[in-house]
């Protein structure tokens, strides 16, 4: 009897002590953490894997299906608990930075498993993609635990010029967390509104143009678009070989260098990531808070001028950077900026056709197997997939011919040309610069579904900030740098190809003395209340 009560006093201490370790996971100052913080207490044995991951689907039932419903994650994934329980069980001493981190995906990237992989779409539900997407595959690895799959813009905005980021048929308005009323950009829209929202430490997003920087750059994280080639495209849905890549958010400089330190190298299944492995690095080594001094950081005047509060975080920025040493050359021409629209847009119609195409084969067990095929399937759901725009776009595409037009190889090689070696290799050498600085966006517009996304900073005919590095391929990085009326406001850093570690360093050091990071508030409106606590702010 003894023996019982004290076996019944142990199961009882232990059912308590794992409730104190559930409610301490739940917590705000958990949701918020660093990996270096999380991988503290997974050490220390107050949290695990398992606990953290039960808080955060907690938290995702709590702000992202309820209250704020912000509707940032399209899928969670059933076998997560599971996963990580596992994760736990094999836990050592001797572990990478992401073991046991929950990470999200976005809803365009393969895994094979019990998760579906749509890009939004309901044309993709039938079945699950077959296999792991390579960098999917590369977290795994690691020990990462894939939480869930995020919501985006539907194809990644690249169905219509009239889309609303952040809205898919599957997964509905993705909100921004900041201002429930506002838009999150995309098309990684809920990669940064779960980010933001705490709703996962990490998360992948992926770029053909603005897809990273811009809703990390509205949802006040930070964002990394690699070189192209540095990360693999395997097993994710395409718009354009010559200009996607898959790319962290996170909310420090710091989290990010370390998930790209697990994603990024060479795969077979990417022949552009050939050279990957003679670059890939660890990045965390570039984490220094001094990275600003003596960096030759050149201003393109060009990408600002257009919204008054992205300019003004721009001089703060600026004037932090020359306190902290930099060497500002202001301003920098970047040439051809004006050019690059036209020939972009012809690469990205031509590369949409061939990649679907190309894509959907492998899904074998999709009914959808051709662009044709998924047009007439929003034809057919007008009523689901097309409430708000058409598909202009995709019908543009399906009339393109085959990679060998002339009218194709022209356009590659005049965007490329223009926006690399005579771009923006041109403005770094003639002034020795390390990075070019611009505003990353303006703070984010009103979400309207009936006349589409309303860009509000760097130029529209360029396609804003993001257009240079993206149509050349090489890398960029935003770093959340002020508010304006509650609303976040970044810069953006890019650079030479393969340039990673020189744009972590400056942006780390940027980061470390300008603390403009704050969680939201989940505002219903701009100077109203919190939806989470009833409360202005």
């Amino acid at each position: 009897m003894k023996h019982s009560a004290v076996h019944l006093a142990a199961f009882v201490a232990t059912l308590l002590a794992g409730s104190a370790l559930a409610a301490e996971a739940a917590t705000p100052e958990t949701a918020y953490a660093s990996i270096a913080q999380l991988q503290q207490r997974m050490d220390a044995g107050t949290l695990d894997s398992r606990q953290l991951t039960q808080a955060l689907l907690d938290r995702i039932q709590r702000i992202d299906r309820s209250g704020p419903t912000l509707r940032a994650v399209i899928e969670t994934n059933p076998e997560a608990l599971a996963l990580a329980g596992a994760l736990d069980t094999k836990r050592t001493k001797a572990h990478g930075p992401l073991y046991g981190i929950p990470v999200l995906l976005k809803d365009n990237i393969d895994t094979g498993d019990r998760m579906l992989t749509t890009a939004g779409s309901l044309a993709l539900i039938d079945a699950p993609a077959p296999r792991d997407a390579g960098l999917v595959e590369r977290l795994r690895k690691a020990g990462a635990l894939v939480l869930g799959k995020t919501n985006l813009s539907e194809w990644a905005n690249f169905r219509s010029n009239h889309a609303s980021s952040g809205w898919s048929g599957r997964g509905g308005q993705t909100k921004n967390p900041y201002v429930l009323d506002r838009n999150p950009c995309g098309s990684s829209a809920g990669s940064a509104a779960a980010v933001a929202a705490g709703l996962a430490t990490l998360a992948i997003g992926s770029e053909t143009d603005g897809s990273i920087i811009c809703p990390a750059a509205m949802n006040g994280i930070v964002g990394i678009k690699p070189t192209l080639g540095l990360v693999s495209r395997s097993g994710i849905v395409p718009i354009s070989h010559s200009q996607d890549t898959a790319g962290p958010m996170a909310r420090s400089v710091a989290d990010a260098a370390a998930l790209l330190t697990v994603i990024a190298g060479s795969d077979p299944r990417d022949p552009a990531t050939a050279e990957a492995d003679r670059h890939a690095t660890d990045y965390t080594r570039f984490l220094d808070p001094n990275g600003l001094k003596g960096k030759r950081i050149g201003v393109v005047r060009q990408l600002a001028g257009a919204e008054p509060n992205a300019d003004r975080v721009l001089e703060q920025a600026i004037a932090l950077m020359k306190a902290q040493g930099a060497i500002i050359v202001d301003p920098v021409t970047l040439p051809h900026l004006a050019e690059l629209g036209e020939p972009e847009m012809t690469v990205l119609l031509y590369d949409f056709k061939h990649d679907i195409n190309a894509y959907l084969a492998n899904r074998r067990d999709l009914k959808a197997r051709t662009l044709a095929d998924l047009i007439a399937f929003n034809q057919a759901h007008a009523g689901e997939e097309m409430p708000w725009f058409g598909q202009e776009l995709f019908e543009q595409a399906e009339k393109k011919g085959p990679l060998s037009d002339k009218a194709y190889t022209d356009a590659l090689a005049k965007a490329k040309r223009l926006s690399g070696p005579e771009g923006i290799d041109a403005a770094l050498q003639a002034q020795h610069l390390d990075a070019l600085l611009a505003p990353s966006w303006g703070p984010a517009f009103m979400t309207d579904p009936v006349l589409g996304d309303h860009i509000v900073s760097g130029d529209p005919t360029v396609g804003g900030a993001s257009q240079p590095a993206a149509v050349a391929g090489y890398p960029s990085i935003t770093v959340p740098a002020g508010f304006a009326h509650g609303l976040p406001v970044g810069i953006v850093l890019f650079g030479a190809k393969w340039s990673e570690p020189t744009l972590i360093s400056i942006a780390y050091g940027f980061e470390q003395h300008a603390g403009a990071w704050q969680p939201p508030q989940f505002l219903e409106t701009v100077g109203g209340k919190s939806v989470a606590t009833g409360k202005r702010p």
